[in-house]
Formats: structure tokens, C-alpha cells, sequence
């Protein structure tokens, strides 16, 4: 059974930095992507950032490039979202999710609320 779970969310004020953990369990690290997406209310949930498990491969949404990094350590089975330089429009629910490579579907997570203030 597929399972994540995220921490590190939180509020923090603009130009702030906040890291997000996600521990995965059930699935095969190396054969999955891991991404984070964020959603807020009215909204569709949008992709943040994915990684391949255990590649140097990692995608960016246009929004974050150059403020989030997003990484992994394959041992503990976890994948972080470093946030720098946050802005308001950052603020959203944050949920990690896992895809196995050609097969599907998504899993996600809880999500962690991340908000950003003046």
C-alpha cells in the first residue's frame, strides 16, 4: 500500500524559506517519479516540481525556477521541497505525490498548508 506523508509546512512572511518532507512507503523508490504539487480553493492543483527516483532528472514549474529546489534521499525513502525567496502567490496546500514510471496513477498525500504573509 502506497503511502505518504508530508511535513514542514507553516507561516512564514514574503522572502522567507520553508522545507517540505515527504516520506514515501509501498512502492519501488527507482521506479517512481516523485513531484509536489499545490493547490488553493477555486483552483486547479498544479504541478510544483518531480523528480525520477534515484536520477539527477527534476522538473520545474515556471513559477518557482530558481526559489524551490526540490531533492531526494533515496535511503529514507524521502523527497524535500527547499522554498526560498516565498512570495504570497506560494501560499496553497502542498501534497506530495508518487506515479509509478508507465503504469499510474497518482498518489498523494495529506498535504501541508503553506502560507505566505506580508
Amino acid at each position: 500500500q502506497v503511502q505518504l506523508v508530508e511535513s514542514g509546512g507553516g507561516s512564514v512572511q514574503v522572502g522567507g524559506s520553508l522545507k517540505l518532507s515527504c516520506v514515501g512507503s509501498g512502492f519501488t523508490w527507482r521506479k517512481n517519479c516523485m513531484g509536489w504539487f499545490r493547490q488553493v480553493p477555486g483552483k486547479e492543483r498544479e504541478a510544483v516540481a518531480s523528480l525520477q527516483g534515484g536520477r539527477e532528472y527534476t522538473y520545474y514549474a515556471d513559477s518557482v525556477k530558481g526559489r524551490f529546489t526540490i531533492s531526494q534521499d533515496e535511503e529514507q525513502s524521502k523527497v524535500y521541497l527547499q522554498m526560498n525567496s516565498l512570495k504570497k502567490e506560494d501560499t496553497a496546500m502542498y501534497y506530495c505525490a508518487t506515479l509509478t514510471l508507465l503504469v499510474g496513477p497518482w498518489y498523494w498525500g495529506q498535504g501541508t498548508q503553506v502560507t505566505v504573509s506580508s
